[in-house]
């Protein structure tokens, strides 16, 4: 069902003042009086309806999600939001995704309606908070006008209305609240009035997730008669179809067509199995004129050559060679990251129904509004003309936002391809498999960085150079208009060029090559490779310098309390200054990212074979005002986990152009025996609310590299580390 609003529907471009913008003010103030019906909701007058909250006659406070909630917990935190001000009970709470609209629902960090960058409380705390006491007000402005008293003689507790010996649940009094005029202005609760703030609260989707409700995810999408199809793609990025031949695709039962669109072969079916059976019967000559022919031996080949010559310059800060050259002495390391997956639990998949007038698909839409601007140039619709139904995700990883919003496009391509041969419009749900996901490019890029490191007679860090080769995820996106300077794609230096470590003569360069590879952010971006670097060649300086790796940590970050704040609890919570027992071995990893800070200390053991076994890692973390608290411990345990599946194992080669993985069994995730014991330990903050998603990720690596240091003498400077016998 498609959501209308009053306003047209454009799709703006980002710009670099809209993503600078933090406060909610970015959007011009709470947007209140647009009628965003929902499915089943009452007739009109009997409903509180607003943008962000609706309320309804059952007594249902259902708050409108802009953002995608791929298993982070954003829904749940925008209902505490809107719950701590409107005083609402928290079994009333319900979330359904906003349409999109950008105009209403843009991330006020990026000036587009999306989720990433770990923004989702972020950009939304004020925003929805407002949402919340706006509500809050109507009701109780209704109350008074309704039994005859003065406004503020109306409480609101769990729910429910009272005043002057009456009482009326948010539902009985709706109709009458969404008569009220909107309030020019509302009062927030201060931090000690929060009765949900800062405590733990229960995911609200869990219910839904438990009983396995119809229609969650965009896997369970099945509008009526609706066919199934698998897309035939290039083995080689940048090929393209020079001849099929559908003949026993064709004689499957099931088979409904085969259509030809700029990304390969589709075969469209009854069902997905069909689909995807028929899709290996086709037998396709493909052009690989354009095709990148590289595999990774080759690629690091010209990698590494470039890491002798000199880049863009990102930092240049004070003179790094002079210092370096009286240094008492120099450290040199080169560092290599794979190119690595995403590798979400449920595949990539979305439904359309396009008729030639109108469109409308199903899936878990990461950045919305770049996919409603997809649909609209590929089918030739203006906005309005356009409906995306945002579902729940099952994880993304950064999977589901891509900036070509290659998978609408190409479920567009598809619709309009069968309207155009058969006349009649037809729901159909694209739906990847495995292997399509994982050989299907938009990884990790492969990344190589070399840095030069100095230590003075006393000690300290005296000049640091630092090179980074890889390709530019920005670099031909929406995004690049600010995250792109001087040629220097910022998210490939990040946690390196702009570190708040206290290194006043740093030199910070980039080559960004050209590689057919399509790339992507994967959790924490840039600073899953930028950390390990740092904080790796930090502990090495530490030891070089007969330092603890603590202490010299914390001699750097002086104009960084924050992050030094970390450090020290992490620290002391792990017992950093007692030796650990016998066949253990720390490590220990400080890192800002999100604008939130992480430290992390690894506890590990070498196995009889010679692997690696992560026992327990304690985590000191600051994110600002904690909203939900036992989110913010999944969310660090969650990216912890991720990032060591990363380092241990996990990497996505290419021979002659060809990806060599295709599934879990090569590609290998990590698995819950190598899952480690978990603390978090969460900094009290005012602070406003940073971002959690993923912080967790980045220290992760360095710490137990750090560790392995400790255990073997060994210094891993390639990933993963099964390269070298650890895992």
């Amino acid at each position: 069902m498609l959501h209308y609003l009053d306003k047209a529907l454009t799709a703006p471009k980002p710009t670099r003042r809209s993503f600078l913008k933090i406060s909610a003010g970015a959007l011009g103030g709470l947007l209140i009086g647009g009628a965003i019906p929902l499915p089943g909701q009452a007739a009109e007058g009997e409903t509180l309806i607003t943008p962000f909250v609706q309320i309804t006659p059952d007594n249902r406070v259902i708050v409108i999600s802009k953002h995608l909630d791929k298993g982070q917990g954003t829904a749940t935190g925008l209902a505490t939001l809107v719950a701590e001000e409107l005083d609402a009970a928290l079994e009333q709470m319900a979330v359904e995704f906003a349409p999109s609209n950008p105009q209403v629902y843009a991330n006020t960090l990026f000036g587009i309606q999306g989720t990433g960058g770990s923004t989702g409380i972020a950009n939304s705390f004020d925003q929805y908070r407002q949402a919340g006491a706006t509500a809050r007000a109507m009701l109780v402005q209704a109350a008074a006008e309704a039994w005859g008293i003065p406004a503020d003689q109306i409480s609101i507790a769990n729910g429910m209305l009272s005043g002057g010996g009456n009482s009326a649940s948010f539902g009985e009094m709706a109709g009458a609240a969404g008569a009220q005029a909107v309030p020019e202005a509302v009062t927030l609760k201060t931090p000690e009035q929060w009765v949900y703030i800062g405590k733990d609260m229960p995911r609200i989707e869990l219910p839904l997730k438990t009983r396995g409700s119809v229609g969650l995810y965009g896997m369970d999408a099945q509008p009526d008669n609706v066919l199934m199809a698998a897309t035939a793609r290039p083995p080689k990025f940048g090929a393209t179809v020079k001849s099929v031949d559908a003949a026993e695709a064709f004689d499957m039962p099931g088979v409904r067509d085969v259509l030809q669109i700029p990304q390969g072969v589709v075969v469209v079916a009854d069902n997905t199995w069909t689909a995807m059976q028929a899709r290996d019967l086709l037998s396709i000559e493909w052009d690989e004129i354009t095709a990148e022919t590289r595999g990774t031996d080759a690629l690091m080949a010209e990698y590494t050559a470039l890491l002798d010559q000199p880049g863009l310059p990102s930092v240049t800060r004070g003179d790094a060679p002079m210092k370096m050259a009286a240094a008492e002495q120099v450290i040199e390391a080169d560092y290599s990251f794979p190119y690595l997956a995403h590798a979400p639990m449920e595949p990539l998949n979305v439904t359309v129904l396009y008729d030639g007038d109108s469109v409308a698909f199903w899936t878990g839409s990461q950045l919305q509004t770049l996919d409603h601007g997809t649909a609209a140039a590929v089918l030739g619709l203006p906005m309005e003309k356009i409906a995306i139904h945002t579902l729940w995700g099952g994880g993304s990883f950064g999977r589901r936002a891509t900036p070509d919003s290659h998978l609408v496009a190409e479920a567009s391509m598809i619709g309009k391809a069968w309207l155009d041969k058969h006349g009649s419009a037809q729901p159909i749900k694209l739906v990847y498999s495995r292997e399509d996901d994982i050989k299907g490019g938009y990884y990790r890029p492969l990344t190589l960085h070399r840095v030069r490191a100095g230590l003075d007679a006393e000690g300290n860090i005296s000049g640091w150079n630092h090179r980074v080769v890889g390709q530019g995820i920005m670099i031909g996106t929406p995004f690049a208009e600010f995250t792109v300077r001087d040629g220097v794609d910022h998210s490939s230096v990040e946690g390196a060029a702009d570190t708040t470590y206290d290194l006043p003569d740093m030199a910070v360069d980039v080559h960004h090559p050209e590689v057919g590879v399509p790339v992507l952010w994967w959790r924490s971006v840039g600073h899953t490779h930028t950390a390990y670097v740092m904080e790796t060649m930090m502990d090495e300086l530490a030891i070089a310098a007969g330092r603890d790796p603590v202490e010299f940590r914390l001699a750097h970050l002086q104009n960084d309390p924050r992050l030094a704040g970390v450090l020290r609890l992490a620290a002391e919570k792990a017992a950093w200054d007692t030796a650990p027992a016998e066949g253990i071995h720390r490590g220990v990893a400080v890192h800002k990212s999100f604008n939130s800070y992480v430290a992390e200390v690894a506890e590990i053991s070498i196995r009889d074979d010679g692997t690696v076994k992560v026992h327990k890692v304690t985590c000191a973390v600051d994110c600002g005002v904690p909203v939900n608290p036992d989110n913010i411990r999944a969310q660090i345990e969650g990216g912890l986990g991720y990032g060591l599946s990363g380092i241990l194992r996990e990497e996505i080669t290419m021979t002659d152009g060809e990806v060599d993985q295709y599934n879990y069994p090569d590609y290998t995730p990590l698995r819950i025996v190598d899952m480690p014991q978990v603390e978090v330990h969460i900094i009290p903050s005012t602070e406003a609310p940073t971002g959690i998603g993923e912080p967790g990720t980045p220290p992760i690596g360095p710490s137990v590299a750090n560790a392995v240091f400790q255990a073997t003498g060994q210094r891993v400077r390639a990933l993963p580390f099964s390269k070298h016998g650890l895992a």
